[in-house]
């Protein structure tokens, strides 16, 4: 199921649209038969977890950091890890950089963004995003890449406002890139839409979806 559950949201998104098969909590036999399937972009939540299935599976995994990350887990995964979704902060690209430039390396980050109507979410505002982007300290960092955005819609089951949601975090995108990004080609992602809001998230712009529970399964925590 999970090969053809694979094929069928690629299907569905186009070509232009990336998958990022979310395998936390799962085991790796799962992740597996998604690479024998043709899979090669998955995403982890906890750095642990993240280290242990890089060190047991094939080399030619792209591996995404879609979690909130804490300063201090940055070494652990610097040495592979291929994008990190959810930067928030100044202090947190700060210690990515040190931690790529100790590893010889630039890193793809993603800056996230807060547009849901939850707390518990994490993410800038656009004014934060705006200070940071003009602040010296951050032009100043030579191994970070910044490829994009990233959000989360609220969890609800009103479609308008998840699209509405959406049609920010693009708006967001597209002033950015305008702005701060309009000579760098690496600037085109946005990461948005899960399981449950993927599609809505496909018509709103988006270029990276991030599934994990329709492909896998429902999680047992």
């Amino acid at each position: 199921m999970i090969v053809e559950t694979i094929d069928r949201i690629k299907e569905e998104i186009g070509k232009d649209v990336t998958l990022v098969a979310v395998s936390k909590t799962k085991p790796v036999a799962d992740i597996e038969t998604a690479y024998q399937g043709g899979q090669r972009i998955f995403g982890e939540n906890k750095v642990q977890e993240l280290v242990e299935k890089y060190e047991a599976l094939p080399k030619d995994i792209q591996w995404h950091l879609i979690g909130h990350l804490q300063r201090n887990k940055v070494k652990y995964i610097a040495p592979f890890v291929n994008l990190i979704h959810a930067v928030d902060s100044l202090r947190l690209l700060k210690e990515i950089n040190k931690q790529a430039l100790k590893n010889d390396r630039v890193i793809n980050v993603l800056l996230q963004f807060h547009i849901a109507q939850e707390d518990t979410k994490f993410g800038f505002s656009f004014e934060e995003a705006k200070d940071l982007l003009n602040d010296k300290e951050f032009v100043e960092l030579q191994n970070i890449n910044v490829v994009g955005v990233m959000g989360m819609a609220t969890n609800t089951n009103n479609s308008e406002q998840v699209a509405d949601e959406f049609r920010t975090l693009h708006n967001y995108f597209q002033i950015i890139k305008s702005h701060y990004f309009k000579f760098n080609p690496d600037f085109k992602e946005i990461s948005m839409g899960m399981s449950g809001d993927y599609k809505i998230a496909v018509e709103e712009g988006s270029t990276m979806i991030r599934v994990g529970s329709t492909i896998f399964g429902t999680r047992n925590y």
